[in-house]
C-alpha cells in the first residue's frame, strides 16, 4: 500500500493519480476539507484515497512518498525518522535544506539509514497530474533493483516514470531550476522581454550544470526530464509558483507570504554553498538578494549585464 505524507497540492495530486494502482493513504497535519482539496479545485477525491490526520495510518504503508516542503522535511525527519525504518521512501521535495545545505535524499538517508531512498522529480504541475493528463517524471534511486520495483509501483497509464541511479543529478535539477524560474519570472515581470528570458534560461542551465557536476552529478542527467525538462516548464508557465513569484518581484507587485516558494530558500542555500566552496553562481546569488529585497531589479540586471564578456 502507498502512503503519502503531505496533503498539499502535489501530494494530493499524486494520491489521486496513484489510485490507478490501488488504495492510497494521504496524511496531513491539518486537513480542514472534505471531498475536495481547495488547493486543487475541481478535483474530486476518489474513494480509494483515505485522507487522514492519523500519522500511524500512513506509516503503516511499506512505500511512503514524502511530499513535504523542502524546508519542513528536516524537522519532520528529526521527529519521525526512526519510524521510517525499513520503508521505501520517495522524496518529492524540490529544494536544498538551508540548515544542512543538502538535498532531501541525504536528510532521509541520515534519518532512516536502512530505508530505500528515492527521488521523484521532473516537469509536472499538480493540477495536470490530478486531472490525469500525460506526465513524464524521473525516478532516481541508487539501488537499481529497488528503482525497478518502485517504477512499476508508481507508474500509471498516464504517469510515466523513467528511472536513473543518479540521485544527485535528478534531485539537484529539480531544486536548481526553481531558482532560475524566479530569475526568468523577474525578467518577464520587469518587461525585459522573451529574448532576455531565453538568455536567463540558457545561462541558468549552464549554472545548474556546473554546480551539479561539482556536487557529483552526471551531466547527462541535467539534460533530461529532471533538469532541462523541469527548467523549461517552470520558466515558461504561470502555473509555476516560482515563476509567478519572480514576476511579482519584477513588476513590484505584492506576494502572499503564505505561499511556499521553494526557489527563494534554495537560492539562499546556494549563496551559502557558493561562499563555502568558492563557486561562481551569479544568477543564484542575485535571486537570493532579490528574494530578500536586498537589491533592486534594475541594479540586479545591471550587475549581470556588466559581467565580463567571455566564450560560451
Amino acid at each position: 500500500m502507498i502512503g503519502i505524507l503531505g496533503a498539499g497540492a502535489f501530494g494530493t495530486a499524486l494520491a489521486v493519480a496513484l489510485t490507478a494502482n490501488g488504495p492510497v493513504t494521504l496524511w496531513g497535519r491539518r486537513i480542514d476539507w472534505q471531498g475536495e482539496n481547495p488547493r486543487l479545485p475541481g478535483v474530486a477525491m476518489p474513494d480509494a484515497v483515505t485522507v487522514t490526520q492519523d500519522l500511524d495510518a500512513a506509516l503503516a504503508c511499506d512505500t511512503i512518498l514524502l511530499a513535504l516542503p523542502a524546508q519542513a522535511l528536516g524537522a519532520f525527519l528529526d521527529e519521525q525518522g526512526p519510524r521510517l525504518a525499513g520503508k521505501a521512501l520517495v522524496s518529492t521535495a524540490k529544494g536544498i535544506d538551508l540548515h544542512h545545505l543538502t538535498g532531501p535524499s541525504a536528510l532521509i538517508a541520515q534519518a532512516a539509514p536502512d530505508a530505500v531512498v528515492a527521488v521523484l522529480t521532473g516537469p509536472s504541475f499538480a493540477a495536470d497530474i490530478a486531472r490525469g493528463l500525460p506526465t513524464a517524471l524521473t525516478l532516481a534511486c541508487a539501488d537499481g533493483a529497488a528503482a525497478q520495483v518502485l517504477q512499476d509501483r508508481l507508474s500509471t497509464p498516464v504517469l510515466r516514470l523513467y528511472r536513473t541511479t543518479d540521485v544527485a543529478g535528478a534531485e539537484l535539477g529539480g531544486a536548481l531550476k526553481n531558482v532560475i524560474a524566479i530569475a526568468a519570472g523577474t525578467v518577464i515581470g520587469a518587461g525585459l522581454g522573451d529574448s532576455a528570458r531565453a538568455a536567463i534560461i540558457t545561462r541558468g542551465f549552464a549554472e545548474m550544470t556546473r554546480l551539479a557536476i561539482h556536487l557529483g552529478a552526471r551531466p547527462e542527467t541535467l539534460t533530461g526530464l529532471s533538469g532541462l525538462g523541469d527548467l523549461t516548464l517552470t520558466c515558461t508557465s504561470a502555473g509555476s509558483r516560482n515563476f509567478r513569484f519572480g514576476c511579482a518581484i519584477g513588476s513590484g507587485s505584492a506576494w502572499d507570504s503564505a505561499t511556499t516558494v521553494e526557489g527563494a530558500a534554495t537560492a539562499r542555500a546556494l549563496a551559502l554553498m557558493a561562499a563555502r566552496d568558492g563557486l561562481d553562481l551569479p544568477i543564484a546569488a542575485m535571486v537570493a538578494r532579490l528574494a530578500e529585497g536586498r537589491v533592486s531589479v534594475e541594479k540586479a540586471m545591471d550587475h549581470l549585464l556588466s559581467r565580463p564578456l567571455k566564450e560560451e
